[in-house]
């Protein structure tokens, strides 16, 4: 009787640079850039179908990528400092970006501020903004978790499950010391663990949170930061659980909590909160951001039965979310 083995475990990539001539190509760096180019491409488009000013979010993007990827590197610097900074540690590490370590929190919070600045230079609500750029946003990390997986890291403990995760060593070709971003596998026959993919599963959670979040824009018509503030909910609930799954070195409060546990329930309750208690109808665009953008607002030289309120830039419409 002839048996056959079946391959069940999902390989990692064998490498995670390549490099065309002198000049390295790094996977996490690009799946970076895709994501942000994806949810500028998407976020323009949700914000000019929700009433926007063309070409704004590229405008405001210019202030908010900046500042995001700073207030990400900060957020990780700030919870794994004895890497760059304790015993042993790298200072000039801290400065390779591209070698992977971004916090979520910090990029969010950080680049909030980037995008404050940019709305405000453009006349535009922030709540208006951010409820058109909240899909793009989450689907960028999903993007993003590609790049982990190029890394080989944040994955979870061991597991036989059939989509475990193949961890292969890699060393520099050149010298066969070990070298886990920058080096290649030479054995990926025989893996040193097999392991939850939580990037995969965070990858994967963000996507249906993205799918939700569209949904409920659609149905209920939200607005004033709401689509937003649901984005963080369905974010932060996910990551809840796929924290707790992960081995990686990660800073601990409260005895042996991971701190991005803490922040996770902490970030939840006020998405919830702020969820519940903002109500009203959509925000309007001002006039003037039309005239700063050099465009027409659509439909401007047709009457409208709509009142508006010129002092806050929000229409009258009866409130039609939950």
């Amino acid at each position: 009787m002839l048996t056959t083995s079946v391959l069940a475990y999902l390989p990692s990539p064998d490498r995670g640079v390549w490099h065309l001539g002198p000049i390295p190509l790094r996977a996490y760096a690009l799946c970076i850039i895709a994501g942000i180019v994806v949810a500028i491409w998407w976020g323009e488009k949700r914000f000019v179908a929700r009433g926007g000013p063309a070409g704004t979010v590229v405008d405001v993007a210019v202030w908010a990528v900046p500042f995001g990827l700073v207030g990400g590197r900060l957020y990780h610097l700030a919870t794994d400092w004895r890497t760059y900074f304790g015993p042993g540690g790298d200072p000039v590490a801290a400065l390779k970006i591209w070698e992977g370590g971004l916090g979520i929190w910090g990029a969010i919070a950080l680049g909030a501020v980037g995008a404050w600045i940019g709305c405000r230079r453009r006349r535009i609500p922030l709540p208006f903004f951010a409820d058109a750029v909240a899909p793009g946003i989450i689907v960028a990390q999903a993007i993003g978790r590609l790049g982990n997986y190029f890394n080989q890291e944040l994955y979870g403990g061991p597991t036989t499950l059939p989509w475990g995760l193949e961890i292969y060593e890699r060393v520099d070709p050149a010298t066969g010391a070990s070298d886990p971003l920058g080096g290649v596998a030479i054995d990926t026959a025989n893996p040193i663990a097999i392991v939850h993919p939580t990037f995969l599963y965070e990858l994967l959670w963000n996507l249906l949170v993205a799918a939700v979040i569209v949904w409920a824009d659609r149905r209920f018509r939200l607005g004033r930061g709401r689509v937003f503030a649901l984005y963080v909910a369905g974010y932060t609930l996910g990551r809840f659980f796929i924290e707790i799954m992960r081995t990686d070195p990660a800073t601990r409060v409260f005895g042996d909590i991971r701190i991005n546990v803490v922040v996770s329930v902490v970030v939840f309750a006020l998405a919830v909160v702020y969820f519940v208690l903002r109500r009203g109808p959509r925000e309007t665009i001002p006039d003037e951001a039309f005239a700063m953008a050099g465009v027409e607002r659509p439909g401007a030289a047709e009457p409208t039965d709509t009142p508006v309120d010129e002092t806050v830039g929000e229409t009258a419409d009866t409130d039609r979310s939950p």
